[in-house]
């Protein structure tokens, strides 16, 4: 069956979350560094690229998920001000690389490199963004070319928590209500957390008003009945919702490092940093706050590949490597998308859903893949770039899509819990859902509280949500940043319960919920009335 005009469209998701770290008790904690590598390497270069796009008139289309706990942190003022310190802390540890390897072929290429690029991120920061990533996004929504949506308030693994619907629902209209917050507007869609689903969840996504979500490829093509064309157009949920599939395919070449992109042996190796290479003495000075080796960002060597020593990292290879990856990319989906369109006569939607932090953090090239891939696809004739909100605009109907009840599923190693549920991790959540009923409970037994026991109810559910984050469950699984997870989770379990109990015994403390105000102040707006049922 013939199909006239573009044949088909190619839909990109970026997901960006960070667990919530701000410790304002310490000058310097070492934690807090996961969001300033990321705002260097990910963040300000996707938003530059964005800009320059825009600038040039290029008609692309990219959607992004934005964490509410992401945002609190990039909106707030401390931790903007200690990554401006950071920054600059940065450009003086490569001033002081670059006479050190004054006059080495080897290495003063790529430190140049890094000279020119932290004075540009600066530049943006202050100058260009104001020290604002949130506003500068907002206004890429408000030209057309970015679809950004929420995802639950602080990430938690929702299946995880299904025996307890209530926080289920909380966890998705707190995301919602933030968003509408922080971007004035109703957000189209929601990323779930780890893409985890279960059974009814498109329901509490429909009862906010949610139009579509992602999910894993399986949790698509296991549900009933089986969808004849796959996740390669969306599914309408019983609830009316509708869930983009992620296309195994096109989501591998960028995402794995072994058989992907990011893994050749012409781009910057992750891991060798030079915070670990370089004597400890010449960069005492970058290192002090934190009183131990860490990583600076700053890497010097390639993958290389093989057994064979690491090679010096040279960015003009690099650079057009990329540009070849992402024709490469694009031949790829225009060949998928052609023989789709031929055999089902349908134009198919590909969905390719990425971790933000994998471009520029993880895969340093990416951003500049991106790019290219972007410029590329404007002027494609068989690939259209669309966000889902566009997608289903131009259908005033949802009644050709493929009617189907989704699979249990999550995009996590073996697709399913087991990454957020296992041996290293189970012990957790005995006392998770106890305080999480217990809150429950709470909202219940006070529908109108004012003065300091709401504030004190109001805490509790931050401390709460805080203890939700899936990122701990994750750490102590991976091993790395175990001993951190574990006692994030003991603190805000502890705070919730302290409050709890105060509650109960009607011997509320005003200071101690300052404190913990002052300490946690994610969500100022919260309503611990998310937490009833439904009424």
């Amino acid at each position: 069956m013939a199909v006239k005009g573009k044949k088909g469209y190619l839909c990109l998701v970026l997901h960006a979350h960070l667990p919530y770290v701000r410790h304002a008790e310490y000058p310097f904690f070492l934690e807090e560094n996961w969001l300033f590598e990321a705002m260097t390497e990910s963040y300000i270069p996707l938003l530059d690229v964005f800009t320059r796009l825009l600038n040039d008139r290029v008609d692309f289309r990219m959607t992004i998920s934005l964490s509410p706990s992401l945002v609190e942190m990039l909106q707030d003022s401390l931790l903007m001000q200690r990554y401006a310190g950071h920054l600059a802390r940065l450009r003086d540890l490569t001033d002081a690389e670059r006479r050190r390897v004054k006059g080495d072929r080897r290495f003063e290429p790529v430190t140049r490199m890094y000279q020119a690029r932290l004075k540009r991120i600066q530049h943006l920061f202050d100058e260009v963004y104001r020290r604002n990533l949130i506003s500068a996004l907002s206004a890429m929504q408000r030209a057309g070319h970015l679809e950004i949506i929420p995802t639950a308030a602080t990430h938690a693994y929702l299946p995880n928590l299904a025996l307890v619907p209530e926080a289920v629902r909380a966890q998705v209209k707190i995301g919602k209500q933030h968003y509408r917050n922080t971007f004035g507007r109703l957000p189209g869609g929601i990323w779930l957390p780890e893409c985890g689903f279960a059974q009814g969840f498109d329901e509490h996504v429909g009862e906010e008003g949610f139009r579509y979500f992602f999910l894993e490829a399986h949790g698509v093509v296991r549900g009933k009945p089986f969808p004849p064309f796959g996740v390669h157009l969306p599914i309408v949920c019983r609830s009316g919702v509708v869930a983009f599939g992620r296309d195994q395919k096109a989501s591998g070449q960028v995402w794995s490092s072994q058989g992907g992109y990011p893994g050749d042996p012409l781009y910057r190796d992750f891991y060798r940093d030079a915070g670990f290479d370089i004597d400890a003495d010449h960069i005492r000075h970058f290192l002090s706050p934190y009183g131990t080796k860490t990583y600076t960002g700053l890497k010097y060597y390639r993958v290389t590949g093989g057994v064979r020593p690491k090679e010096p990292y040279q960015f003009e290879r690099a650079l057009k490597r990329a540009g070849q990856h992402a024709d490469h990319f694009l031949a790829g989906r225009v060949a998928q998308i052609a023989g789709l369109c031929y055999q089902f006569g349908i134009r198919p939607v590909i969905t390719a859903c990425f971790d933000a932090e994998l471009l520029g953090h993880w895969w340093f090239e990416g951003p500049n893949w991106l790019e290219m891939l972007l410029r590329a696809a404007d002027k494609n004739r068989v690939v259209k770039l669309v966000s889902p909100s566009e997608y289903l605009g131009r259908r005033q109907s949802i009644s050709h899509l493929q009617m189907v009840h989704p699979a249990t599923s999550s995009w996590g190693e073996k697709g399913y819990h087991e990454v957020w549920l296992n041996e290293k991790n189970d012990d957790i959540y005995r006392h998770l859902l106890k305080a999480t009923r217990r809150m429950v409970n709470l909202a219940e037994q006070f529908p109108r509280a004012g003065g300091i026991l709401r504030r004190a109810l109001n805490q509790a559910a931050r401390e709460l949500l805080l203890a939700q984050q899936s990122d701990w469950t994750f750490m102590m699984k991976t091993g790395a940043h175990a001993d951190y997870a574990r006692r994030r989770f003991a603190e805000h379990i502890g705070r919730f319960t302290r409050l709890y109990a105060s509650i109960i015994a009607e011997d509320i403390r005003e200071e101690t919920v300052q404190e913990m105000e002052e300490k946690d102040r994610i969500f100022p707006a919260i309503d611990y009335r998310v937490f009833r049922g439904k009424c």
